[in-house]
């Protein structure tokens, strides 16, 4: 059975990971007959945000306590992954991907990536083995790899020309569709940066996870 490593980031789109975003992952790695394997990292989060308002709350939460929400329990400290357990690796976004796994929201493109994400993507790379980032988590790629990728977030203008300062080659793309850099085995697509409902996040995220599912062949 091949196993496919999720990183979280917390639970919730502000301050979390997109909690449909990684629960439509791990039902389509299931259907693949595939084993998720969570990890996230065992640090404070960012911020805590009141999902209900959007307003900061003055609050502490750790990011690995708070993605055992989502991962039923099931979620391993990011610092323990390892690329010669896995068969592929994916992250989903929501803010925690830019704040927790990275401080993209804040930093731009002068932002640092969790120095454990980064040791454990390269190390997936180099092994050959594919990877599959959603929503904004392609952000944090060229922050990752000293080489351009082809990768999208969709259509926001924006943010791809950020990304693209940064060396990235964005590609526009659809919220039901995938880039893939087959060279690099790289998969992303928009997710919730375009999605208007779950229907149109999980159309894009079963393909990249199916095509993930392919690479990792």
């Amino acid at each position: 059975m091949k196993k496919v490593g999720v990183i979280l980031s917390g639970a919730g789109v502000y301050d979390g990971s997109e909690i449909h975003e990684a629960v439509i992952t791990l039902l389509a790695i299931a259907r693949h007959g595939a084993l998720a394997v969570c990890f996230a990292p065992d640090k404070p989060q960012s911020d805590v945000i009141n999902h209900l308002t959007g307003e900061p709350l003055n609050e502490r939460r750790n990011v690995l306590y708070e993605s055992a929400r989502i991962a039923r329990g099931h979620v391993q400290p990011l610092g323990s992954a390892s690329a010669n357990d896995l068969d592929a690796l994916i992250v989903p976004g929501g803010f925690g991907a830019a704040k927790n796994l990275s401080n993209f929201a804040d930093k731009g493109s002068d932002c640092h990536v969790d120095e454990e994400l980064k040791k454990l993507v390269l190390e997936m790379h180099q092994a050959g083995k594919p990877l599959g980032f959603m929503c904004i988590a392609p952000a944090m790629l060229p922050k990752i790899f000293d080489f351009p990728l082809r990768l999208t977030i969709g259509t926001d203008i924006d943010t791809a020309d950020v990304l693209e300062e940064m060396g990235a080659q964005h590609v526009p793309c659809p919220v039901d569709d995938i880039v893939i850099d087959e060279e690099h085995k790289v998969v992303t697509t928009p997710a919730y940066m375009l999605a208007e409902d779950i229907a149109q996040a999980a159309t894009g995220i079963e393909k990249l996870v199916a095509r993930v599912m392919v690479l990792a062949e």
